[in-house]
Protein backbone atom coordinates (compact mmCIF):
# COMPACT_ATOMS: atom_id res chain seq x y z
CA UNK A 1 0.00 0.00 0.00
CA UNK A 2 1.54 3.70 -0.75
CA UNK A 3 -0.32 7.14 -0.69
CA UNK A 4 0.58 9.76 -2.85
CA UNK A 5 0.95 12.97 -0.37
CA UNK A 6 1.67 17.11 -0.70
CA UNK A 7 3.80 18.72 1.31
CA UNK A 8 5.63 21.68 1.26
CA UNK A 9 4.33 22.82 -2.42
CA UNK A 10 5.76 18.89 -3.50
CA UNK A 11 4.62 15.40 -4.17
CA UNK A 12 5.93 12.49 -2.08
CA UNK A 13 5.22 8.84 -2.70
CA UNK A 14 4.40 7.32 0.76
CA UNK A 15 4.82 3.70 1.80
CA UNK A 16 4.32 2.21 5.34
CA UNK A 17 6.74 1.36 7.08
CA UNK A 18 9.69 3.28 5.56
CA UNK A 19 11.27 6.91 5.98
CA UNK A 20 10.80 10.24 3.92
CA UNK A 21 12.42 13.69 3.96
CA UNK A 22 9.95 16.29 4.17
CA UNK A 23 10.06 19.68 4.08
CA UNK A 24 10.40 20.77 7.52
CA UNK A 25 7.29 21.29 10.25
CA UNK A 26 7.03 21.59 13.54
CA UNK A 27 7.41 19.26 16.18
CA UNK A 28 9.96 17.70 18.34
CA UNK A 29 11.74 14.14 17.77
CA UNK A 30 9.83 11.27 18.56
CA UNK A 31 6.39 13.29 18.71
CA UNK A 32 3.42 11.89 16.67
CA UNK A 33 2.38 13.27 13.30
CA UNK A 34 -0.76 13.18 10.98
CA UNK A 35 -0.84 14.23 7.61
CA UNK A 36 -4.38 14.73 6.21
CA UNK A 37 -2.92 15.82 2.59
CA UNK A 38 -3.82 12.28 0.67
CA UNK A 39 -3.97 13.13 -2.90
CA UNK A 40 -4.20 9.68 -3.84
CA UNK A 41 -4.12 6.02 -2.22
CA UNK A 42 -3.06 2.44 -3.86
CA UNK A 43 -3.93 -0.65 -2.18
CA UNK A 44 -2.38 -2.76 -4.43
CA UNK A 45 -5.74 -3.38 -6.53
CA UNK A 46 -7.95 -0.59 -5.89
CA UNK A 47 -6.62 2.88 -6.59
CA UNK A 48 -8.58 6.40 -5.19
CA UNK A 49 -7.75 9.62 -6.33
CA UNK A 50 -8.84 12.82 -4.73
CA UNK A 51 -10.03 16.28 -5.62
CA UNK A 52 -7.77 17.21 -4.70
CA UNK A 53 -7.82 15.95 -1.07
CA UNK A 54 -8.93 12.05 -0.34
CA UNK A 55 -11.60 12.91 2.70
CA UNK A 56 -10.95 10.79 5.82
CA UNK A 57 -7.83 9.21 4.65
CA UNK A 58 -4.54 10.56 6.39
CA UNK A 59 -0.63 9.63 7.22
CA UNK A 60 -0.16 8.48 10.79
CA UNK A 61 3.96 8.83 11.37
CA UNK A 62 6.86 9.48 14.04
CA UNK A 63 9.38 12.55 13.64
CA UNK A 64 12.86 10.75 13.57
CA UNK A 65 15.08 14.00 13.26
CA UNK A 66 15.30 17.29 11.86
CA UNK A 67 18.55 18.35 9.70
CA UNK A 68 19.76 20.01 6.95
CA UNK A 69 20.05 18.60 3.12
CA UNK A 70 23.86 19.23 1.20
CA UNK A 71 24.71 22.42 -0.20
CA UNK A 72 23.30 23.81 -3.59
CA UNK A 73 25.34 26.43 -4.87
CA UNK A 74 23.68 29.28 -6.62
CA UNK A 75 26.38 31.02 -9.12
CA UNK A 76 24.82 33.91 -10.92
CA UNK A 77 27.30 35.40 -14.07
CA UNK A 78 26.99 38.13 -17.24
CA UNK A 79 29.38 37.76 -19.40
CA UNK A 80 31.45 40.70 -20.25
CA UNK A 81 29.73 42.63 -17.51
CA UNK A 82 32.15 41.82 -14.67
CA UNK A 83 29.14 40.60 -12.67
CA UNK A 84 29.86 37.46 -10.72
CA UNK A 85 27.75 36.53 -7.54
CA UNK A 86 28.11 33.54 -5.30
CA UNK A 87 25.51 32.10 -2.95
CA UNK A 88 25.15 28.26 -1.08
CA UNK A 89 21.68 27.00 0.41
CA UNK A 90 20.93 24.46 2.72
CA UNK A 91 17.37 23.08 2.68
CA UNK A 92 15.74 22.41 6.28
CA UNK A 93 13.41 18.83 6.77
CA UNK A 94 12.16 16.36 8.67
CA UNK A 95 12.67 12.99 8.99
CA UNK A 96 9.65 11.39 9.31
CA UNK A 97 9.17 7.59 9.70
CA UNK A 98 5.44 6.08 8.02
CA UNK A 99 3.64 4.13 10.56
CA UNK A 100 0.11 3.99 8.84
CA UNK A 101 -1.88 4.69 6.21
CA UNK A 102 -5.20 4.64 7.18
CA UNK A 103 -8.40 5.35 5.08
CA UNK A 104 -12.04 5.38 5.84
CA UNK A 105 -13.26 6.55 2.33
CA UNK A 106 -15.23 4.33 0.33
CA UNK A 107 -13.13 2.97 -2.71
CA UNK A 108 -14.12 4.61 -6.32
CA UNK A 109 -14.51 8.04 -4.13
Amino acid sequence: MYAIIENGGKQYKIIEGEKVKLEKFTGVEGEDVRIKEVLALNDGNNTIIGSPYIDGAYIQGKVVSHGRWKKVIVFKYKRRKDYKKKNGHRQHYTELLVEKIYTEASHGA
